[in-house]
């Protein structure tokens, strides 16, 4: 049993100003398995005093003294990986191998593009006798999600340390245990007082209480589009800067000349990756019409053969939802789905079969999907594919820009000028050929109601700079 009762203000482990306790739950197994305090606004303001005071030495140091920060709390984290990767199964149910390969691992890899895009920075250029220097934006609000915890974490507090900024960090309250060792790491790494704070809560207690105060000059939100909305509102009376990761329904347009099975299969297996919690999954599979039968039964192969099960069992690929609430919507969703019409080729409502406890999903194929179906309009966060059939490439594009949402995009053919051709009439942030991995050192980001801003690498350090132009140098 884990008991995380403290916040980390001002370099130290502290009682909240008001105690309140809540239960965080294995959803694995549906039970209790540790305690973590929820915060208040009075809270954050103790919080931002420490941040504001930090900041007017911290953001006078040197790139090398950030540099040697950052390399400090690399070292560290990696004599925590296992820890890390061990609360992460705990704390959201993700199986040892997503866990440790692609969730806690995804700290270090945000850490060294940090600080490779800190080296690469310029910081001052000149135009005739002007000088234009970038400087950090001040005090920063970070609101994190618990579908990739460590990932949000690291992505927005690695670059946010190189510009030279302080900050709040306020992680999700459902999958919390992560957060609170990589505070212990940056706290063994040396990071000053005040310069980094973590405090818990929910969404309308902390998270309201850090977009709206005075006291904090941006925040890096990232969750869905409808917390999204509330954070920019509460933003805007203060004019604070806001960048957001939200929601997507990506789109995966497998053309005709792809190596078809390989397409579909690799694209059906990205979905149920992670219990389908991905905001950038892609969820809505294009195939030609004349093919729809054919990618039902390689889609629904890969679904009838992933193994869903205990997340600390040898083999395991799909762990359980996060939580019954996520559980109850994606039946509900995939229920909406039979209700509608959406022809069921795998899966299905309830856990899978021999599984009685913990918050498992079936992962699942609808075929012959039509783009204005609810499975296909909202953004479902489980494991369940909408396969969606085209007359011809016109129709494909329409259909995959068709979505309040730009996020990511998929496009699968052998012809790679073919691809590109297709990926730059995409509405999307992320364009992926042939299930391409993503970058670290590239620009993660989307279009429209997916969000604004970009994180990772170069990109990413860059929302936390202000530029300053200082004029009549000759």
């Amino acid at each position: 049993m884990r008991e995380m009762m403290q916040f980390y203000i001002d370099g130290q482990w502290v009682d909240p100003v008001t105690p309140k306790s809540l239960d965080v739950i294995n959803p694995a197994t549906e039970e209790v398995c540790g305690h973590i305090s929820i915060g208040s606004a009075a809270d954050v303001d103790v919080a931002v005093a420490a941040a504001r005071r930090a900041f007017e030495t911290y953001s006078q140091t040197s790139r090398e003294e950030r540099l040697d920060l950052l390399q400090a709390i690399l070292d560290e984290y990696m004599k925590r990986f296992d820890d890390m990767a061990e609360a992460i199964m705990e704390e959201m149910g993700a199986p040892w191998e997503v866990a440790s390969k692609a969730q806690a691992a995804s700290g270090p890899q945000h850490i060294k593009a940090a600080i490779r895009a800190l080296k690469a920075l310029e910081v001052e250029s000149s135009s005739r006798a002007t000088l234009i220097v970038k400087e950090p934006i001040g005090v920063c609000g970070l609101i994190t999600p618990w579908n990739w915890p460590q990932n949000q974490i690291a992505v927005k507090v690695a670059p946010a340390l190189a510009a030279g900024c302080t900050m709040i960090l306020k992680p999700s309250e459902v999958a919390p245990f992560d957060a609170y060792i990589f505070s212990e790491i940056l706290d063994a790494a040396g990071v000053p007082a005040g310069v980094y704070n973590m405090i818990n809560g929910d969404g309308p207690g902390v998270g309201t209480a850090i977009s709206s105060h005075p006291g904090i000059d941006m925040v890096s939100f990232t969750g869905s589009t409808r917390a999204g909305v509330l954070v920019a509102q509460n933003a805007a009376p203060t004019v604070k800067r806001v960048a957001q990761e939200l929601g997507g329904k990506s789109p995966n347009i497998i053309l005709d000349d792809a190596d078809f099975e390989s397409a579909v299969k690799a694209g059906a297996g990205e979905v149920f990756f992670n219990t389908g919690q991905s905001c950038d999954a892609p969820t809505r599979m294009l195939v030609p019409r004349e093919r729809m039968d054919e990618a039902a039964a390689f889609a629904a192969e890969v679904a009838n053969t992933t193994v869903v099960g205990d997340p600390r069992a040898e083999g395991v690929e799909v762990g359980p939802l996060v939580s019954e609430v996520q559980w109850n919507k994606v039946q509900g969703l995939i229920q909406k789905g039979i209700d509608e019409g959406a022809v069921l080729a795998a899966g299905g409502v309830g856990r899978p079969e021999g599984l009685e406890k913990g918050y498992y999903a079936k992962p699942t194929v609808f075929a012959n999907v039509s783009n204005d179906m609810t499975i296909a309009r909202e953004e479902i966060f489980g494991p369940v594919v909408s396969i969606i059939p085209y007359d011809d490439e016109d129709e494909a594009i329409r259909i995959a820009n068709d979505t309040p949402y730009g996020l990511a995009s998929y496009v699968s053919s052998t012809d790679m000028e073919h691809a590109r051709r297709v990926a730059s009439r995409l509405r999307a942030g992320m364009v992926h050929i042939n299930n391409a991995n993503l970058d670290a050192g590239a620009p993660f980001g989307g279009y429209k109601q997916s969000g604004n801003g970009r994180e990772w690498g170069g990109h990413g350090l860059e929302e936390f700079l202000e530029v300053k132009s200082i004029c009549g140098l000759e």
